[in-house]
């Protein structure tokens, strides 16, 4: 399947814009609402680069609305891949309209030169940088994105970027140890490891790279891994982040299809029904659905455990992930087999996330790349993208997917998103290169300083 294919025909359902890829909007217009506080321009060019479903553009348009941050006429262009539409992105740029204009360009990221018609003071995206990555010609293709953004931004604008968080370590090639016990897993890792190291786009192709599962202190081919036995897995560390974040993703997805007998709300108010947020311990509400494949047992279970809800029913997140684990597990099995309703589930999901990559680059990595091949761009003006500010590089963790792994693994990654505000800095604003490159100190390797030093300087 082409990128085309696969960004307008799988990602474009309303099931996935209007609802899956259409929360925490908030978070995806954090970084622009910051840099519009920091713009000079009365009149500021906002541009939001794959707005999905449109929480990010509905979130903007409420904080414009109550005059914060206090411009006097914002101007949205949208960049959207062609063929997609959603809804819930309707009516965000309707209500977009009436704080300020919006227009909706239909084309690529990488395309963005000559889809803009005037420079933008904000550029705003969320995952684009690992879809370009997945589905635009790998780091080429990630490079290319980074090399358009100073030429369509102004001298002193800035780019909002959020993405997965990476890992905290200087690469994602360093040697890690797993170990994993829970049968959904296991058998996740069966299923899953060799179709992404053999179709999906990543970077683990060096001889330092392979992965090597032992079982009964035996190396075992991960196609024979056995659920019901322990093992211990020698890997890099970014593939570890691979299996952790698709496992969260294909519950998620698992759980919105109704398969396993119960929907929970993950979006909306009920979806943040916290006992004690800062721990990342709710309430989950669920509602039942038709699904005749599990096992009565396992519904009557859960729904022993739970407390009716007006119209549907509530139960302790904690509870919610056990049972939930235990019919993952009776799903993969069905799915390993292609089995009716739970292969089908499963192939759709594999088929529009289980190629991707989330995390390509560390912070450390990101930071020096955007900064190296921002540099690249012959232009009258030449420019380098940073943050200047140590609050433009900011971390946003997931406490409830953080307590469920913790109780999932004996050594979990963390989960989260990071955010980076990168400022567009004529590279004759000495100034603010000392900002730039002072806020880099507190992220970067001294490796990744040199390069981008070097970078700065290649012009003279």
């Amino acid at each position: 399947m082409s990128s085309t294919e696969f960004q307008t025909v799988l990602k474009t359902a309303s099931g996935y814009l209007d609802v899956a890829a259409n929360a925490h909007g908030e978070e995806k217009a954090f970084l622009a609402v910051q840099a519009l506080k920091r713009t000079c321009h009365p009149s500021p060019h906002v541009v939001a680069v794959g707005p999905g479903g449109g929480s990010a553009v509905a979130h903007l348009a409420s904080q414009l609305s109550l005059g914060e941050p206090h411009v006097e006429s914002a101007r949205l262009t949208l960049i959207e891949v062609p063929g997609v539409t959603s809804s819930s992105l309707a009516d965000a740029v309707e209500a977009f309209s009436r704080v300020g204009t919006c227009q909706l360009v239909s084309g690529f990221a990488q395309d963005m030169g000559t889809l803009l018609t005037e420079p933008a003071d904000v550029i705003s995206a969320s995952a684009l940088l690992h879809e370009v990555y997945s589905y635009a010609g790998g780091y080429t293709g990630l490079h290319g994105v980074i090399r358009t953004l100073p030429t369509v931004l102004r001298p002193g604008g800035m780019f909002a970027y959020r993405d997965v968080y990476a890992v905290k370590g200087v690469s994602l090639h360093d040697g890690s140890l797993q170990t994993y016990t829970s049968r959904s897993w296991l058998r996740f890792l069966r299923m899953f490891v060799p179709q992404y190291l053999e179709h999906g786009t990543h970077p683990y192709h060096s001889a330092s790279d392979p992965m090597v599962f032992r079982q009964d202190s035996r190396i075992v081919p991960v196609e024979r891994l056995d659920e019901m036995t322990s093992a211990v897995i020698a890997a890099p560390a970014g593939v570890f982040r691979e299996v952790q974040r698709h496992y969260i993703t294909l519950r998620d997805h698992v759980w919105r299809s109704g398969v396993l007998g119960f929907r929970p709300f993950l979006e909306g108010p009920l979806a943040a029904d916290w006992i004690d947020a800062r721990r990342g311990h709710k309430r989950v509400h669920y509602a039942l659905t038709d699904t005749d494949w599990l096992p009565d047992s396992q519904k009557s279970m859960l729904i022993a455990l739970s407390e009716r809800y007006i119209d549907h029913y509530t139960v302790d997140g904690d509870i919610f992930d056990e049972c939930t684990d235990i019919a993952l597990n009776a799903f993969l099995t069905l799915a390993e087999h292609g089995d009716g309703e739970c292969g089908e589930v499963w192939q759709n999901w594999v088929t529009r996330e289980g190629r991707e990559t989330y995390a390509y680059m560390t912070l450390d990595s990101l930071l020096a790349a955007v900064a190296v091949h921002s540099t690249e761009v012959a232009q009258n003006q030449r420019t380098v993208l940073m943050p200047v500010q140590p609050t433009d590089v900011l971390r946003r963790d997931r406490t409830y997917y953080n307590r469920y792994l913790r109780r999932a693994l004996p050594n979990p990654l963390r989960d989260a998103k990071q955010l980076v505000l990168f400022t567009n800095i004529p590279v004759g604003d000495t100034r603010s290169l000392s900002e730039g490159m002072h806020c880099l100190q507190q992220w970067c390797s001294k490796g990744s300083l040199a390069r981008v030093y070097s970078a700065i300087n290649s012009g003279g």
